[in-house]
């Protein structure tokens, strides 16, 4: 049995006789700096109070039907009475709190420097209501550290945190006396304002200044500047005006944010894929492990299945086998796709079956993801592919029947009903006999949402991953083809052909029928396109932020 962690509450709700609250800091934006203790509480909450900026970050942690109930503004009324009210949001925790209720009060980085959470957690103290906090990443340290600037060195300069909003004169001459960093929290069109007050205050105009947009997401953005040269730099970049000049940032003033130095250190925005918007031709499920992968590039995945599964129209011959099986008719079954395990999977618990139905059958399977759905289902696979995971590669390992060591010579196969004909025939080949089972149907999948074809058709993304010929016809014909500054990177020959077939450029080949080195291969393209774009002089964009009908520069 684990050890309680120590900042788990002992009394529970029903005991107290109130609810619980967790003060909780969800970190600047990246939902992976959420902490182990963060993620344990939101699992346990019965209400979610979380700021507009991170419910999506914490919402995920949360178990299936927790109340998220809307913060919204106090009303006008009371305030221009001089009626003291909580916030909208102590409102709701105290609501929910009295009604034994354990509540999570998510805000955005720290509790601690969140600028009422204090006031909330006086309010649970009057009321005698038990509350913990669980800390998180600050914003103010976490951008930096995203951005590639450090706050401090082996010489130990100090660091100051200053709040654009909220700093006085006083302030702004106390930071601008000292020689240390300044952390300065301010939004983007008072960033040149901020810079100014720090000048007037003694700071010399050719400090380094870095200004940091949606830092530790993959929309992050870093401008360096010094404290003399951030509007013209901001004005030639026409970075502002804008819309979006009340968007927060985190401004790093001090020698630690020299540019030589964020060249070397900004590891984030240096991934390969940052920020690319890559689609990725599968559902959720099929897709997971690939997503994680192209994450850890920095890149942003967006699923849409292409295909769907349905029931054999007819589910007799599917029957007859799963219960041969159990007979002892099958000397191997073979296991080409995840969604072949899951048709066996549902028809063994239709039966009241487990995996100790296997018992005494050699179990086959093509591709690493096959092979793990079914140690997932507890059956250990005594044969995949030691070379190429097709049903080619598999043929290649599977050994001829001999009748002397088989005492059996049948083969299960269940499969797609718009599987290809090769593994059958050289299975057959090899001296066995094979059952070839309709185990499930592929129908195309409905059309993606309006928003996600005009994506596709417009340029919205930056890459699609085609992961098998049928994933091209299947796009093209429910969502249209993508427009021509998306890269197209394809998993084979085959699929780049279709592709070709389509109208569509292939940019990306993958060196082997893997969906890993499919990432793999798309990461390479971004590395080798991010240093010719550096090595000419240009802005390193992403292949979406080409104008359109601008003529596209090729990397090979």
């Amino acid at each position: 049995m684990n050890p309680t962690s120590p900042t788990t509450s002992p009394l529970s709700p029903a005991f107290t006789g109130h609810g619980h609250v967790t003060f909780l800091g969800a970190g600047p934006g990246d939902p992976g700096l959420l902490t182990l203790r963060a993620v344990e509480a939101l699992a346990g909450a019965d209400v979610l109070i979380a700021e507009p900026e991170v419910l999506e970050v914490v919402r995920g942690h949360a178990r299936a039907g927790v109340s998220t109930p809307e913060l919204t503004v106090v009303d006008e009324a009371s305030t221009a009475a001089g009626v003291p009210v909580l916030r909208d949001a102590a409102n709701l925790v105290m609501e929910a709190a009295r009604g034994g209720r354990r509540v999570v009060r998510a805000v955005t980085g720290d509790p601690g420097l969140d600028a009422y959470a204090g006031t909330e957690m006086l309010a649970c103290a009057a009321e005698g209501i038990p509350f913990e906090v669980v800390p998180g990443v600050a914003t103010a340290v976490g951008v930096p550290a995203y951005a590639g600037v450090p706050l401090r060195d082996a010489q130990g300069t100090d660091v100051r945190f200053v709040d654009a909003r909220t700093a006085d004169e006083r302030c702004w001459a106390e930071v601008g006396a000292s020689d240390g960093t300044v952390v300065v929290s301010t939004s983007l069109d008072s960033v040149a304002a901020a810079a100014g007050e720090l000048v007037s205050a003694g700071r010399k105009p050719d400090t380094p200044l870095t200004v940091t947009i949606a830092g530790t997401t993959t929309r992050q953005r870093t401008w360096n500047a010094t404290l003399g040269t951030i509007a013209q730099v901001f004005k030639q970049g026409k970075v502002l005006p804008s819309p979006e000049g009340h968007r927060p940032v985190i401004a790093v003033v001090g020698e630690r944010s020299a540019a030589a130095q964020r060249d070397q250190l900004s590891w984030f925005e240096s991934k390969p894929l940052f920020g690319w918007r890559v689609l990725v031709p599968r559902t959720k499920e099929q897709a997971a492990s690939l997503s994680d992968q192209l994450r850890s590039y920095g890149a942003v995945p967006h699923e849409v299945p292409t295909i769907a599964v349905e029931p054999p129209r007819t589910p007799q011959q599917m029957e007859r086998a799963v219960k041969g099986l159990v007979t002892g008719r099958y000397e191997w079954i073979a296991f080409t796709s995840v969604n072949a395990v899951k048709a066996v999977r549902e028809k063994f618990e239709e039966y009241g079956l487990d995996a100790r139905a296997f018992a005494g059958i050699k179990v086959a399977a093509v591709g690493e993801q096959t092979a793990a759905a079914l140690v997932d289902f507890g059956v250990k696979p005594d044969l995949v592919p030691s070379g190429e995971q097709s049903a080619a590669g598999l043929l290649e390992d599977w050994p001829p029947y001999d009748p002397v060591f088989d005492p059996i010579d049948r083969v299960f196969l269940p499969r797609a009903d718009i599987a290809t004909e090769t593994l059958v025939a050289g299975l057959i080949e090899l001296g066995w006999e094979v059952d070839d089972v309709t185990a499930y149907r592929t129908v195309r999948a409905s059309p993606p949402p309006a928003d996600t074809r005009e994506a596709i058709k417009g340029g919205g993304f930056d890459a699609v991953l085609f992961t098998s010929s049928s994933t091209v016809r299947n796009l093209v014909g429910i969502a249209g083809k993508p427009h021509n500054v998306t890269v197209i990177a394809c998993i084979g020959p085959a699929t780049a052909k279709t592709a070709e077939e389509h109208g569509l450029r292939v940019d990306v080949l993958s060196p082997e029928p893997s969906v890993h080195k499919l990432a793999e291969a798309l990461a390479d393209f971004g590395v080798r396109r991010r240093e010719a774009a550096r090595e000419a002089g240009d802005p390193v964009t992403r292949p979406s932020e080409r104008r359109p009908g601008a003529r596209r520069r090729r990397t090979t």
